[in-house]
């Protein structure tokens, strides 16, 4: 059985948040305890701001609370009526998730009949210790900024070789459907470790930063893109000519893809052939007009397959 970094620290601050209850003496003390344990998210920023809606929902369920139990009593009709408001005004606030707490603290009031001041600070107190614990637990987070920067390295290792593969299969009518299915498993790679980067940028309170997601964001683009180039790659049937400078293109876009490269040079090179492509003789017959009209449908792909770096790459400079 594995146990979780955040079962162990709920495991921790749960029972630490009780103790300060008992201590300041407060009513319902094991009310903190719960607060913790349903406030430990996974990262730093999700906890906070859980912690924030909480404390925002307890104060709106305090307001309709008192209207309604000091309009018709402290009963079950006036907890029904409290819900009938509450539910919706927290959705329509996007505090949704602390009306299951809000309300555990409001039968409070229903028990013991009563609306003192000194029972709404007992309530607040309780919200406070049990989503302050809960921030606190979350202080430490493993830095995974390494196994980010590693994932960037394996994925940009993997998209050179598919394209070094792409150029040597091209007009060989086989390989194609393997090199698919390699592309669909780098675009589950590039999937999970976009995730994995949001978590990472999730627990950068102070320096929020998006660059990974966006970059891994960038990536899924363009393997979408690489996947369907080889969905036309499978039915192309180019001339030696052709297939030689599409090879070309390809093996020099699998040698200087990098992180760092603006895109610009490739482009370049891919508007130059594009160009003497245009300017060949019209296709004699049908076969060689589906052909041709593939290989212009390959060449616009493989464009925005660059442009998409190029634009990250803009971005990233401003």
């Amino acid at each position: 059985m594995k146990i979780g970094l955040r079962t162990i620290k709920t495991a921790i601050a749960a029972p630490i948040a009780l103790v300060i209850a008992n201590l300041l003496g407060l009513e319902s003390a094991t009310a903190a305890a719960i607060i913790t344990v349903l406030s430990v998210t996974n990262t730093k920023r999700s906890t906070a701001k859980t912690a924030w809606n909480r404390v925002i929902s307890l104060t709106l369920a305090t307001a309709i609370a008192a209207l309604f139990f000091s309009l018709f009593g402290f009963n079950a009709f006036s907890f029904g009526l409290y819900l009938l408001l509450f539910i919706p005004l927290s959705v329509r606030l996007k505090v949704a998730e602390g009306i299951s707490v809000s309300s555990v603290l409001i039968t409070h009031f229903l028990a013991s009949e009563s609306l003192a001041p000194s029972l709404i600070l007992n309530e607040y107190l309780l919200m406070i210790i049990g989503v302050g614990c809960a921030l606190i637990a979350n202080i430490y987070m493993p830095n995974t900024e390494k196994k980010i920067k590693e994932d960037q390295q394996v994925v940009e290792v993997m998209m050179k070789k598919l394209l070094a593969k792409m150029s040597d299969s091209l007009n060989q009518n086989a390989g194609e459907e393997v090199l698919l299915q390699e592309c669909l498993s780098l675009a589950d790679f590039v999937k999970q470790a976009q995730k994995r980067a949001l978590s990472f940028e999730e627990n950068r309170l102070w320096s929020p930063n998006s660059y990974y997601f966006e970059y891994f964001a960038m990536r899924r683009l363009q393997v979408k893109n690489l996947s369907d180039m080889l969905q036309v790659l499978i039915h192309l049937n180019a001339t030696e000519n052709e297939a030689q400078e599409l090879r070309a293109l390809f093996t020099f876009t699998s040698q200087t893809l990098a992180e760092d490269n603006d895109g610009q040079e490739i482009l370049k090179k891919i508007d130059e052939t594009y160009q003497r492509y245009r300017t060949k003789d019209l296709p004699e017959n049908r076969e060689a007009f589906e052909n041709r009209a593939m290989l212009f449908h390959l060449f616009q792909l493989f464009q925005d397959f660059i442009a998409i770096k190029a634009g990250f790459y803009r971005e990233i400079q401003r």
